[in-house]
């Protein structure tokens, strides 16, 4: 019996050392991880920084995903490809890095363990994620939360410059 493709959603953003190019690479990174194909891309967006403000704007965007790989399976494929890609650990809770691959959505679930919590407790506050994956999933329905459409329309645009 072959496993079920689960649609998932994963945030990408960078500060460091072309932002644009390093999401972009993470971007076509994503389509080899196993298991898994790589369906959809936001636009780019720049945002101020969440944590400390001395550090460079971000780029972030989402990717839409299936997968045959477990929750946890994918969050670990992801931890590899962040340091695949140059990620160090950073220092800093929020502070600058090269590049963030974040499990925003798996499926219908919710997980709340150590390590993992889905959907990702940062979606439906956060511009920065909800108007990147309103670009791929505008209907999806956030786990406990409501549409990407509705939490985006709630936390607003400010501060958030479209880039292509």
């Amino acid at each position: 019996m072959s496993a079920l493709w689960v649609p998932v959603y994963v945030a990408i953003g960078s500060n460091l050392h072309g932002p644009v190019d390093q999401v972009h690479k993470a971007s076509d990174a994503l389509a080899s991880v196993p298991k898994t194909r790589l369906i959809s891309r936001s636009k780019l967006y720049r945002s101020a920084p969440l944590g400390p403000k001395d550090q460079p704007e971000f780029v972030n965007a989402a990717a839409g995903l299936l997968t045959q790989l477990t929750a946890r399976e994918l969050l670990v494929e992801l931890k590899a490809l962040e340091r695949k890609l140059g990620r160090d650990v950073p220092v800093l809770r929020w502070g600058p890095r090269l590049i963030d691959l974040d499990l925003l959505v798996y499926g219908a679930e919710r997980i709340n363990e150590t390590d993992l919590t889905v959907p990702h407790p940062g979606v439906p506050v956060r511009n920065f994620v909800l108007y990147p994956l309103r670009d791929i999933a505008a209907e999806l329905n956030i786990p406990g939360h409501g549409s990407v459409t509705q939490l985006a329309a709630r936390v607003g645009d400010a501060g958030l410059v479209p880039l292509c």
